[in-house]
């Protein structure tokens, strides 16, 4: 019983760890939304999709009545959040509603949109000519780089001085450090 419990606890964790954040659900509950971008600049221009795309901001445009984020686009996981171990795979448009913040909406930051496709635009990506797969997003999110330090230090073994350095239950031998990066 008690083996019951904690594995159905741990499936509830894991569940709630890689839940998709309310403003990335698609507008339609029965739609399919594709997440890859291969398939994505694949498909039809005259095909409207719903889209799930991430990765890092490019550049911010406001314009009068929206905002044009251009996004270098990375994989992104179940939960939306965008692959940073991951190489980018191109870039797309992405046109919000309204003002955003330059300053929260800023470059480098990791973003994640939802939307409909529209048809592609052809920009530069500084003197190279590019078409760019565009969505007209309806639900965004920003998430940060949350960076974790673990230092491990080896516990010397024995009761010694040596060089004014204390082995045994107080002394400490070489340490490992290991550095963490999450996307939260």
């Amino acid at each position: 019983m008690k083996r019951t419990l904690i594995l159905i606890g741990c499936l509830f964790w894991l569940t709630a760890c890689s839940s998709l954040p309310d403003d990335l659900v698609s507008e339609d509950h029965n739609a399919e939304v594709m997440d890859n971008y291969q398939q994505w600049v694949n498909t039809s221009p005259d095909s409207v999709i719903d889209v799930r795309m991430g990765g890092v901001i490019s550049k911010v445009t406001n314009l009068k009545d929206k905002t044009r984020i251009e996004i270098v686009n990375l994989p992104i996981s179940s939960s939306g959040k965008p692959d940073i171990t991951q190489e980018p795979q191109g870039r797309f448009i992405a046109y919000v509603k309204g003002f955003v913040e330059p300053m929260t909406y800023t470059k480098g930051r990791l973003i994640t949109v939802v939307g409909k496709s529209e048809q592609p635009e052809t920009g530069k990506v500084g003197e190279y000519d590019y078409t760019f797969p565009v969505t007209d997003a309806y639900g965004q999110h920003l998430w940060t780089i949350e960076t974790t330090t673990y230092v491990e230090n080896d516990l010397m073994m024995g009761g010694c001085f040596r060089g004014g350095f204390r082995c045994g239950a107080y002394g400490y031998g070489p340490s490992r450090t290991q550095v963490i990066q999450q996307v939260k």
